[in-house]
Parts: structure tokens; C-alpha cells; sequence
């Protein structure tokens, strides 16, 4: 099996300094704006948390400085050097309230990964780490000086942000949700192309606490997405890929951190191949198995998205498997094979059980992946938060209306017994030409336990419908911990009863 490169977004260290020259260099193409390497070995002597890059098969391909200020003391109108201390940052304030970007480059043939808004989001983690008010930072405007004969600097901006002028600087910090504050002048030295004019961008905290109420965390809110996807008739892998890239491009609309698609979509794949034996429909589906792995890790990648993948069946050393997949933004990959196999499986396809349940790091906590059926075993669920879950992610199809409904309910149930999250993700409709094909129904939906700050009624979002659509809702981890700290979860007694390990036995 191909190796699939990891992106990883990382704290800079004193021996990535060369590459990130060699990023600025290229990046920037002007050689008097960009860091050398005395600015980025005092950045990280100084300030070491606020130093980031974003690794990619090994090389650096972008990264970004900052240092911790209060903006009181600089004011508006100030000038990079100053703020900045010429690069140097000496004037780090481990006291201050604000965050202060003073670089972003990103390596030109990677700008389509994503990586200036991965490089955004580390800064917010740190801003949030460290209970700031806010990001602020000066931003070139590096296509003013086509437009300086029509507009003023201030005019340029407010242009681009309605929207009549594309500047690829303030384009990219709007659509991240920064605001314009004010539009420096003589901002940075030698910067031709902005002349010398700079934007004065902000990002607040929604969850920074005043220092004397800061006795915990607000809020860590976690989005999701669940498609649920029909199924159609498809003349190709390519249609299929268009299909679900089209999910996730919603998804990163609605700001989401990860999508869950629904178990088992790949058999939208029959309608392009001709088996007609339920056995070999399955065999020919997990022939195509690297196309999916390619397809859904180029998307992960891609859109910078943690991509619950549903599942496929593959091959693995003579035996058929329903296997789970999550493709992790940084292009990491883990698997989750069903567990427990219905009837309808074992007989129709040949489907044999997994061994091992997994619980999965991702880049905002952890997640059990476990296929329809599965749920409707309670301990499976109990072991799953046991080992740490704060989210359970169900992919299902149900052939039978019965089906559906069983998965509905449970999963209400499941979210409110264990206090956790439970994200379930349903197959709907059917390929008309293929053979022996079943309708499948479902209600896809996201549902946290019963809790006034979560939900009262145990439902963030429900589709209430039988047709394909995509589902986004916020659920909130700190939240959780705090109701599970005075509700049933902390209160059971153990002595009684204790879910271990988990140890499948074959008959």
C-alpha cells in the first residue's frame, strides 16, 4: 500500500530555520521585506509557542511569526518595525492581551492545500491557548499599486472588501474572518507593491475570559457535518468523486472541522460495473479500493477537512471487511472494521467481523468510528468513552425502514446514556439499474446528551427527510466535560459492573 504523505502543522524549531529562508525567499521574491535567520533564531529564543510551520513530506512549505503585546502601548498608527522590534520581537509581553502577527509566507506550489488557512487557525489555537483578546497584525496590500491612480489606500480597501477588487492578501484574511481596523501608512519598509500602505486586521477571541473570571474554559466548539448522501445512477469513479467533493465543499462553507459520510456509499460504484452476484458485487467494489483511499485523502488534504469517509469493503488476507475510514487533515489515515456483521452481510456479501476497536486522536479530541450496527450494542459504546470519546461517529445504511428507525433511536439513547456526542451519517435511495439493489432510508442527525447548555431535547440538527442533503451543527467539548462531571457518567458505580477490554470471540 502507497504511502500517503502527513501535513503537519508544528511549533518551528531551530533546525527548520534554513528551509523557511529558502519558503521566504520564494514566497515573498522581495529580499528586503523577508526574516534572516538572526530574526527567526531570536523569534524562537524569545517566543518558541508562537513560532509555527507546516510540514509536508518532510520539507517546510510555510510558516508564520508572532509575539504576544498589548496593542495599548503601540497604538494604531504604528510601523512594523516598531511592533515588531525589526524582526526580532525583544518585545514580547508574556503579560499582554493581543497576539501580533508579523509574517505568513506559504511556498507558491503549495498554495492550493490550504496551508495559509491551517497556518491562520494555528495562530488561533495559540491566541486561544494563551487567552488573548485578539489577533491583530499589519497586512500588505500587495495589488494597490495597480490601482493607486484610481483609489486611495483606504478607498483600495474598501473596495476589496466589497468585493469589486481582488487583492490575494486582504481577500484571503476576510474570508478567515478577520476585520479591517484601519489602513496604515508607512507601515513597511521597501514593500513596492503595497506602497508601504499596510491593512490593520483583527481577529477577537469568542472565548477569551477576563483574567480574574478565567476559573475555566468557556467553550470548545467542535463543528460537524453529516451527509446524508443518495444514491444514483453514476457513469463513473469521476462522477462519484464530483459527488462527494460537492459535500465537502459545504461543509468547509459552513466552517466545519470534519463530514461524516454514510457506510457502505461505494455501492453507488455498482452502477458502472456489471456483476450481478451479490459476492462479486462486493469483491468488485474493494478492487477499487485505492481509488477511494486516493480520492479521500487528496480531499482531506485538500480542503484541509477531517473526512469520516463512511466505509468500503476490502480485502484483507483472504477474508471481505466493511471498513471504516478517517482521513485526518494532516493526511494521516485510520480504520475501523465493523464489528459486529448482520445477517444480510455475512450471508449476501461474506463479510467477516473486525477484532479491535479503535479510538482515534484527532486534531480536536477523541472519536470512536463505529459502522450502524454496531450501535445497537451498549457496550461497545460504554468502552468507547471509557478509553476517552467525547464523539461517537455512526456510519449507516439501513435497507429497512425498521433498520432506520433502530439506528435513530439508539443513537439518541447512546448520546444521553454515556454523555457524548453521537454523529450519525445515512445511505438513502437507490441505483435503479443494478441488480438486487435495495432502497435504503435513514435519518442522519447529530445528538448530544440531554443538558440546557447542549441541547434540551437531545437534537443539535435532524434531516426529516428521505433525500440526499448535508447537515452542519456546532457540539461543544468543554460543555460536555463539565456536564458529565455532575451528571450520570461520574455517578456510576463500578464496583457493580466495569466494561473491559475489548476481546472478539469467533464461534
Amino acid at each position: 500500500m502507497s504511502r500517503e504523505p502527513k501535513i503537519i502543522v508544528r511549533q518551528t524549531t531551530f533546525a527548520d530555520i534554513d528551509q523557511i529562508i529558502t519558503v521566504n525567499a520564494i514566497g515573498f521574491g522581495i529580499p528586503e521585506i523577508a526574516f534572516k535567520r538572526k530574526h527567526f533564531e531570536s523569534q524562537l529564543r524569545t517566543f518558541p509557542e508562537g513560532q509555527v510551520c507546516v510540514e509536508y513530506d518532510g520539507k517546510i512549505i510555510g510558516s508564520c511569526s508572532s509575539l504576544i503585546i498589548d496593542f495599548d502601548d503601540y497604538g494604531e498608527d504604528h510601523r512594523f518595525e516598531d511592533i515588531a522590534d525589526d524582526g526580532y520581537i525583544r518585545n514580547h509581553n508574556p503579560n499582554g492581551r493581543h497576539l501580533y502577527g508579523i509574517e505568513v509566507v506559504v511556498h507558491p506550489d503549495y498554495r492550493h492545500m490550504k496551508i495559509g488557512r491551517r497556518l491562520y487557525e494555528a495562530r488561533q489555537r495559540i491566541c486561544q491557548l494563551f487567552n488573548l483578546e485578539s489577533i491583530l497584525f499589519g497586512g500588505r496590500l500587495p495589488n494597490y499599486h495597480k490601482y493607486a491612480d484610481q483609489f486611495s489606500a483606504k478607498e483600495y480597501a474598501e473596495e476589496v472588501i466589497k468585493k469589486n477588487i481582488y487583492d490575494p492578501v486582504l481577500t484571503f484574511q476576510l474570508s478567515h474572518g478577520f476585520k479591517l481596523r484601519k489602513v496604515l501608512a508607512s507601515y513597511l519598509k521597501h514593500d513596492r507593491e503595497s506602497l508601504e500602505y499596510a491593512s490593520l486586521m483583527e481577529w477577537k477571541n469568542p472565548h477569551y475570559v477576563q483574567p480574574d473570571e478565567a476559573l475555566y474554559q468557556r467553550s470548545l466548539p467542535v463543528t460537524f457535518a453529516a451527509s446524508q448522501y443518495e444514491l444514483s445512477q453514476i457513469s463513473s469513479f469521476e462522477d462519484f468523486a464530483i459527488h462527494v467533493e460537492n459535500d465537502v465543499q459545504i461543509a468547509l462553507e459552513h466552517h466545519a472541522q470534519a463530514i461524516v459520510f454514510p457506510e457502505l456509499l461505494t455501492l453507488q460504484w455498482l452502477s458502472f460495473k456489471e456483476e450481478t452476484i451479490p459476492s462479486k458485487q462486493a469483491r468488485a467494489v474493494a478492487e477499487d479500493y485505492e481509488n477511494y483511499r486516493s480520492l479521500f485523502h487528496t480531499l482531506a488534504v485538500r480542503y484541509n477537512m477531517n473526512i469520516f469517509a463512511g466505509s468500503t469493503f476490502v480485502k484483507d488476507e483472504g477474508t471481505l471487511k466493511n471498513r471504516a475510514h478517517l482521513f485526518h487533515r494532516n493526511g494521516t489515515v485510520d480504520v475501523q472494521d465493523k464489528l459486529h456483521i448482520t445477517v444480510e452481510e455475512e450471508r449476501k456479501y461474506g463479510v467477516a467481523p473486525g477484532d479491535e476497536l479503535n479510538i482515534f486522536e484527532t486534531d480536536f479530541g477523541k472519536v470512536s468510528l463505529m459502522l450502524g450496527y454496531d450501535l445497537q450494542f451498549p457496550e461497545i459504546v460504554r468502552l468507547a468513552v471509557e478509553r476517552g470519546a467525547h464523539w461517537v461517529v455512526v456510519p449507516f445504511a439501513g435497507s429497512t425502514q425498521a433498520s432506520s428507525l433502530e439506528v435513530e433511536r439508539i443513537a439518541k439513547a447512546r448520546a444521553i446514556e454515556n454523555q457524548v456526542f453521537v454523529v450519525t451519517s445515512s445511505l438513502v435511495g437507490r441505483v435503479p439499474t443494478v441488480s438486487q439493489s435495495k432502497t435504503y432510508h435513514g435519518v442522519t442527525g447529530i445528538y448530544s446528551p440531554l443538558a440546557p447548555q447542549l441541547s434540551t431535547t437531545g437534537v443539535l440538527i435532524e434531516s426529516n427527510v428521505s433525500t440526499g442533503d448535508v447537515l452542519v451543527a456546532t457540539t461543544d467539548k468543554e460543555v460536555l466535560r463539565r456536564e458529565r462531571i455532575n451528571g450520570s457518567w461520574s455517578q456510576r458505580r463500578q464496583s457493580l459492573y466495569k466494561a473491559s477490554d475489548l476481546e472478539v470471540v469467533h464461534p
